[in-house]
């Protein structure tokens, strides 16, 4: 015949926590833990909020009155039942989260992190090139502003040490000037072009040393390529939506090498 055995009540446990068990009362309590781990880790959560609670009041428990026993016994329960709360409300929206990613995936396919392509910020020149476009296109609707067609480029390397690209055939220079820059002097160059009509190079040091591709810049009104040799930097401009402002950029760079 199989020994009897009492059951472990929710009094028992409480008891257990509270230090009021006998010894072999004890025994069986924690062969009853051992074999339910949920319970234990209830238990032992107990008992880190009753020594939590008994360090913070520093009180001797054989001094205590039987009421303030049973007042600390419910704070410690009290406590423990909201650490146990929290980790159920957090694995509860864990599994809520995991549980909408898991619909999404069956309502519009699996979820996949695609690359974000940022656009490069142009150099500060560009800017620069900009400004001096608009001042020539200004100065060219002035009547009292004459144009300077002559164009030496070694004049300009001598006066700026800035070297200037060789221009293609079918330009046709129509202005040329020096405008100031955050960065120094700045030559600004306007020209007609057969593929490309009024077109301005811009050229600049910018203070850095740096080999820049040829790169299409911001468009809206004015379209732009920019590029960078050495200590010098260039920037074509055109009025409007202009193509293959790179590929005249391109060459352009060619000539310099």
């Amino acid at each position: 015949m199989a020994p009897w055995f009492d059951p472990v009540s929710e009094q028992d446990l409480d008891a257990y926590v509270d230090d009021q068990l006998d010894a072999g009362r004890r025994i069986e309590v924690e062969a009853f833990l051992s074999a339910h781990p949920e319970m234990a880790a209830r238990v032992m959560s107990d008992l880190r909020a009753r020594d939590e609670l008994r360090l913070a009041f520093a009180v001797d428990r054989g001094m205590s009155r039987p009421g303030t026993a049973h007042a600390a016994r419910k704070l410690e329960r009290g406590l423990a039942r909201d650490r146990i709360l929290g980790t159920i409300h957090r694995m509860a929206a864990i599994m809520l989260i995991a549980a909408g990613g898991w619909l999404a995936s069956k309502t519009i396919g699996p979820m996949s992190v695609t690359e974000v392509v940022a656009s490069p910020t142009p150099p500060a020149y560009v800017e620069e090139a900009m400004r001096a476009y608009r001042t020539s296109v200004l100065r060219a609707s002035m009547t009292s502003q004459s144009e300077s067609p002559d164009y030496d480029a070694n004049e300009i390397r001598a006066a700026t040490a800035i070297v200037m690209p060789k221009l293609p055939k079918d330009w046709k220079v129509s202005d040329v000037q020096i405008y100031p820059s955050q960065f120094g002097p700045s030559v600004e160059m306007t020209a007609s072009s057969e593929g490309l009509g009024l077109v301005s190079l811009f050229a600049v040091r910018p203070g850095t040393f740096d080999v820049v591709k040829p790169t299409i810049g911001p468009a809206a009104d004015i379209s732009s390529a920019y590029f960078q040799i050495g200590e010098v930097a260039y920037v074509l401009v055109a009025r409007g939506d202009v193509h293959d402002l790179d590929r005249t950029a391109e060459r352009l760079s060619d000539t310099l090498y």
